[in-house]
């Protein structure tokens, strides 16, 4: 995966992460603390962001805190998104 990507927050940071880096361990690794940090797993649903520019790919999440619909809508969990590309983010 290429990278690194550019990623900015909706009135908030900027960081960079690599294709192969989660979005969520990228903003910790540059010092920035924009997104909520939990369990780090995809389980707890602090993390929650909504892409609003981008592409993206993500791993496994909770469905009950991220539902298909929502995932439609561009909703994921920052400790399972995966950047394809510079990303803009804004915290749910």
């Amino acid at each position: 995966m290429p990278g690194p990507y550019h990623i900015r927050v909706v009135n908030g940071g900027e960081f960079t992460c690599g294709g192969d880096e989660r979005v969520l361990l990228a903003m910790e690794r540059c010092g920035a603390g924009d997104i909520g940090v939990g369990c780090r797993g995809g389980g707890c649903g602090i993390c929650r962001v909504k892409v609003i520019e981008g592409e993206y790919r993500t791993g496994k999440m909770s469905a009950a805190k991220v539902p298909e619909s929502d995932r439609q809508a561009g909703y994921a969990l920052a400790c399972r998104l995966f950047p394809s590309g510079d990303l803009v983010i804004a915290v749910d």
